[in-house]
């Protein structure tokens, strides 16, 4: 079925240029704004949940809601015991396949001069035991109680980043 077609174009409507979208806003106070590294890392490590992206060897992305943790260089995510439909994490197989790694935190509300996000972009390393692995656990229960009361068993992933990137609407 062909929608409606205007003289000389196609069934497409024209485009239309929003005052909103493409120049300044009225009800706007302030102009959107790049967070730099501090702010970014700043922001992260107040969050209590991040998105794990990784892409394995189907080139398929994976995101995941994830508990973490920040070192002075890295982001630490455990694999705890929470319920989970197998031990065979995508995740883990990704890292395996492809360390490239992406984790995202973000802050909504209705207001929406108080948006933000901050993306970490890295490598990903999967540590399964040893003293760097009960070191890394201890980091991230000083950040959970729920680890504190029953430490992860499982692996640690241990993102190294390289790039951080985040936007707010406004300094707020």
């Amino acid at each position: 079925m062909q929608g409606p077609t205007w003289p000389g174009r196609s069934a497409r409507p024209p485009a239309v240029k929003s005052a909103t979208l493409y120049g300044p806003s009225p009800t706007r106070s302030a102009e959107p704004m790049r967070l730099d590294r501090k702010t970014c890392r700043e922001r992260m490590a107040a969050a209590r949940l991040a998105h794990l992206a990784t892409v394995g060897r189907d080139q398929r992305p994976h995101l995941v809601p994830v508990t973490f943790a920040l070192t002075e260089e890295q982001i630490l995510v455990a694999i705890d015991q929470k319920p989970k439909s197998t031990t065979n994490l995508r995740r883990l197989r990704n890292i395996a396949d492809n360390p490239r790694v992406a984790m995202l935190c973000d802050h909504y509300e209705d207001d929406w001069t108080r948006l933000w996000w901050v993306r970490a972009d890295g490598h990903a390393e999967i540590v399964r035991s040893g003293p760097q692995w009960q070191e890394y656990l201890e980091t991230l229960a000083a950040k959970y109680d729920q680890y504190r009361r029953q430490p992860p068993n499982g692996p640690v992933i241990v993102v190294t980043t390289d790039e951080w990137t985040g936007w707010a609407y406004s300094e707020a």
